[in-house]
């Protein structure tokens, strides 16, 4: 492992740390079904797409992991991740209430679901060498779902064109105010890449057998 990639993990380290000792409230996925009136319709709808900052297809969460959930509305909540929509959504949900949402979701996983330990899909001479240069799994775990520590997602079979533009927020100038993501060891791994290359991985993961899915909401059928 390179020097540069040293310095990545050992932040990823830290940042677990940080995250293991801040996620301390406990989540009732029973109260979090009460409480996703704001979710729904955007991650309650199959195929449902975002304009912002591109058109592309929400985040599967249904079947996501607890703590991930729970990391992210907080980044939204303090900034860390910039998306307007979101921002405004974390801000207006309480400890108790990120914990019971996130909860809620984590207990949505794709009914059948049993992944193997490496993906049945193998990928192309490029984007093997782009997995060992960015080493995904070395957080994301065996075949892209069993990430090291809950705190990171499953990415394996997330919709590719969101998983593109998610690595793209982590090469934005710190400085935009509506744009991007302050994860130090997210930004040092995707500026390796060009876009392409990004586009590359993101199609390979997405096209994975996974865990993650949309349930669609009884109001919306």
């Amino acid at each position: 492992m390179n020097k540069k990639l040293t310095t990545i993990f050992a932040l990823a380290v830290a940042c677990v740390t940080a995250v293991s000792q801040a996620q301390e409230t406990k989540g009732d996925a029973k109260a979090g079904q009460g409480k996703i009136a704001m979710c729904i319709g955007c991650h309650g709808i199959p195929g449902y797409q975002a304009s912002f900052p591109e058109v592309h297809k929400v985040p599967m969460i249904s079947g996501q992991g607890e703590r991930y959930i729970a990391a992210a509305l907080n980044a939204y909540k303090k900034g860390e991740r910039k998306h307007p929509t979101m921002r405004g959504i974390a801000d207006s949900l309480t400890d108790q209430d990120i914990a019971d949402v996130s909860a809620y979701y984590a207990a949505q996983v794709r009914e059948g679901a049993n992944l193997p330990a490496k993906p049945t899909r193998e990928p192309s001479v490029q984007v093997a060498q782009l997995l060992q240069k960015g080493a995904c799994v070395s957080c994301h775990g065996e075949n892209f779902a069993k990430p090291i520590d809950p705190s990171y997602p499953k990415i394996s079979g997330q919709h590719a064109d969101y998983l593109f533009v998610a690595l793209k927020s982590y090469k934005a100038d710190p400085n935009n105010a509506h744009l991007g993501r302050s994860n130090a060891v997210m930004a040092g791994i995707a500026k390796q890449f060009t876009n392409a290359e990004l586009k590359a991985l993101a199609g390979y993961i997405g096209s994975l057998d996974g865990e993650l899915q949309v349930v669609p909401q009884s109001r919306f059928r």
